[in-house]
C-alpha cells in the first residue's frame, strides 16, 4: 500500500510514539497520525496485528508501504540526511548506546510505574511493591543519565538531535511515573533546553486530529 505520506499508529500519551512524531514535526515533515486504543485492545485485534503482527504501538508505515516498528529505530529512518542524525560515525555509535540504555534502564520503569500509578491507578492496586520498585530503578538509571548531562547542553555536546528524543519521551514525564526530578538538577535543565529547540510540540499534541484506528482506511 502506498500513501503520500508516512502513517504513525500512535495512543494517545505514549512516550515511544511522540519519539517519531516529534521528530516529524521538528523536521517540518508531514505525518498522518491513526489513534489505536490500547486500553480497548485494539493493538491486539486481529486488524492491528494484521498490519503489525508484533502487536502494539507506535508503528509506522512507510510511504512505499514498509512497516517499522520500534520507536528509536523509526528515529534513525526519520532523520535520515537531517540535521538531527549525528554527524560521524563515533557520534552514531554513543547515539545507539544512549538509545539502548534507554530501552534497558529507563522506558521499563518508568513507562509501567506510569502506566499503572498515574494513567490507569486502579490496575495498579496490589501492585504497589512493583510500582515502588520500578520507581527506585528508574532513579538509579535517572542518576547515570544526570551525570552524562553535567556540562553538556544535549546527549552528544551542543547539537540537538534524535538521541535527546529518544531519551526525552519517557524521561520527561517520570513525575507522573512518580519519579521526584528534583535531585537530577541537570535533567530538569536539559528538558527545558529541549522544549525551547525549534519546531518543538509538546506530547499532548501527539494525537490531535487523528484518524481513529477503527475508522482508518
Amino acid at each position: 500500500m502506498h500513501s503520500s505520506v508516512h502513517t504513525l499508529y500512535a495512543t494517545p500519551g505514549s512516550g515511544n510514539c511522540f519519539k517519531p512524531f516529534l521528530a516529524f514535526r521538528q523536521l517540518g515533515r508531514a505525518v498522518r497520525v491513526v489513534a489505536v486504543d490500547v486500553l480497548a485492545g485494539e493493538a491486539r485485534s486481529p486488524a492491528f496485528l494484521a498490519l503489525n503482527p508484533v502487536g502494539g504501538v507506535p508503528f509506522l508505515v512507510t510511504q512505499d508501504g514498509t512497516g517499522i516498528s520500534e520507536s528509536n529505530a523509526m528515529l534513525w529512518l526519520i532523520a535520515d540526511g537531517s540535521p538531527l542524525m549525528p554527524a560521524d560515525a563515533q557520534a552514531r555509535a554513543q547515539s545507539l548506546q544512549w538509545m539502548f540504555f534507554e530501552q534497558a534502564k529507563l522506558e521499563p520503569c518508568i513507562s509501567p510505574a506510569r502506566f499503572l500509578g498515574h494513567i490507569v491507578p486502579e490496575r495498579g492496586r496490589g501492585r504497589e511493591a512493583e510500582i515502588a520498585a520500578w520507581r527506585a530503578r528508574g532513579a538509579e538509571g535517572l542518576g547515570l543519565l544526570e551525570a552524562h548531562l553535567r556540562g553538556r547542553d544535549f546527549m552528544l555536546g551542543e547539537r540537538y538531535g534524535i538521541t535527546d528524543i529518544a531519551i526525552f519521551g519517557y524521561v520527561h514525564v517520570a513525575d507522573e511515573a512518580g519519579i521526584d526530578l528534583q535531585p537530577f538538577p541537570a535533567i530538569r535543565a536539559w528538558i527545558e533546553r529541549v522544549r525551547r529547540t525549534p519546531g518543538f510540540v509538546p506530547l499532548s499534541a501527539l494525537c490531535e486530529g487523528a484518524t481513529p484506528f477503527a475508522g482508518a482506511a
